[in-house]
């Protein structure tokens, strides 16, 4: 018999056995079960076998981790004793099906915003590129002043850094008929629609330069640029609506009547009704999300940097994709990625003390690749296979994360996008700021270092958990 091929059994065995795997998928370092009952895996057995780096749950997924290229093998022996396969795609949504009704709507509304956050990204470092040019040092260095850039340079950066924040009615719309179940194209119409040209422009009209148009003599409408809100409640009613009529209306009609009526009926309600409502319910919760964040003292830096990795292990994280993008759209700055991207740094800088400190090859293995993850802003390998494996190392990293968000929060540090954190998100503060930022983020990484190497981890301790 093989190795693999033993591994795979013994992988098998410690899971629950053939009866306890529902199906069976692998991404590039790790394989991934979905398992009937959790609580018959035993995990120090799995630990223990030859070539696993670790394992834990995530996402409703049990996942061992191999490392590129054993992962492949082991997933082809393990295919081989008849599980149900699916692509790590596929599984992750079965694994949306499970838990809570609140997980599960969680999960769904981070469904609707992941897809737009990339070209929000790209907005984002196209902003800190622009705020890194036309800095005067930079210009200097060209023999050039802020005066002398040339106006359709300014105009050139504002189609890059504006345009998804102007049309983000329409992708948030589009997303979200997707995600229920409509035809997308129709939600990016109707998204269209919330920003239509022949509306008053949302800015203008915040700027006392425009009124907006009242319909019945008392309700108010405007374009929505840069709303969320009232876009995904416009998208997920449209949706309902869409797959109603799509069930009632003759097949033969169904192409010109399903379009027809959900964009007519769609449009009056969201101007009407959705816009106006949402748009003050959106207002509301960025104005509590603002206060919040300039709390004195550096006190939401703390609360913030030092939870953040708490909430990330409940899987609802994603809700906050809605502030940063709010954050953004009207401020074009986000604090709130400045405070959380040092709770990241400092579960790599505690993961990290643990690789180092440990004389275990098999920890070191598993420990290194984990913190250079969270380095990257990827924190689940070095928060489940290692920090809250062991308690305090995970304990110490949010000790380091509250640090490095309470002086995120003193000097004031503001990104210029969402989404990436740490060495990655050094590009979001060009803008003058990256110095303060390396600054925080050292900070965060020491002092969740520091702690883990004196108080947070000893082999001793290692033994006896195995115990």
């Amino acid at each position: 018999m093989s190795e693999n091929r033993q591994i795979a059994e013994e992988v098998i065995e410690a899971v629950g056995g053939k009866d306890n795997i529902e199906s069976v998928a692998h991404c590039a370092t790790r394989l991934r079960l979905m398992v009937a009952d959790k609580s018959k895996i035993d995990q120090e057995k799995v630990e223990s076998i030859a070539k696993v780096k670790g394992a834990f749950f995530n996402s409703g997924q049990y996942q061992i981790i191999f490392g590129t290229g054993t992962v492949n093998r082991i997933y082809d022996e393990v295919t081989q004793f008849g599980f149900t396969t699916r692509s790590a795609s596929e599984q992750k949504k079965e694994a949306r099906k499970k838990g809570s009704r609140l997980q599960r709507m969680i999960r769904t509304f981070g469904d609707v915003f992941v897809p737009i956050i990339p070209v929000l990204v790209a907005t984002g470092l196209f902003m800190g590129v622009r705020g890194l040019v036309m800095q005067e040092q930079i210009l200097g260095l060209f023999g050039m002043k802020p005066d002398d850039v040339s106006e359709n340079f300014i105009l050139y950066t504002q189609v890059l850094t504006d345009t998804a924040f102007i049309f983000l009615p329409a992708l948030v719309a589009w997303s979200t008929f997707k995600v229920f179940g409509g035809t997308p194209i129709i939600g990016l119409v109707l998204g269209l629609m919330l920003v239509s040209p022949s509306l008053p422009n949302a800015w203008d009209v915040a700027g006392g330069d425009v009124k907006p148009i009242h319909f019945f003599g008392f309700i108010p409408v405007v374009g929505y640029q840069a709303s969320v809100i009232p876009a995904f409640i416009a998208g997920l009613i449209g949706a309902k609506l869409e797959k109603y009529l799509r069930k009632r209306i003759p097949e033969i009609l169904d192409l010109i009547l399903t379009p027809f009526l959900t964009l007519l009926v769609m449009s009056v309600l969201s101007l009407l009704i959705i816009g106006p409502i949402f748009h003050s319910v959106e207002q509301w919760i960025l104005s509590a999300a603002t206060v919040i964040l300039s709390w004195p003292y550096g006190i939401s830096g703390i609360l913030l940097g030092g939870l953040n990795q708490l909430i990330v292990i409940t899987g609802v994280h994603h809700i906050f994709n809605m502030l940063e993008i709010q954050l953004l759209s009207k401020y074009h700055d986000n604090p709130y990625n400045a405070i959380v991207t040092c709770a990241a740094a400092a579960q790599a800088g505690a993961t990290l003390a643990v690789a180092l400190k440990t004389k275990s090859a098999k920890l070191k293995a598993l420990a290194f690749p984990s913190s250079l993850s969270a380095f990257l802003g990827i924190t689940e390998p070095a928060i489940f296979g290692v920090n809250l494996r062991y308690g305090k190392p995970f304990l110490m990293g949010l000790i380091g994360g509250a640090v490095g968000g309470f002086f995120s929060s003193l000097l004031g540090l503001k990104g210029t996008g969402m989404a990436i954190t740490v060495l990655p998100g050094t590009l979001l503060y060009l803008n003058g700021q990256v110095f303060q930022y390396i600054f925080v983020n050292l900070l965060a990484v020491a002092v969740a270092f520091i702690l883990t190497w004196w108080f947070g981890y000893s082999d001793d301790a290692k033994e006896e958990s195995n115990e």
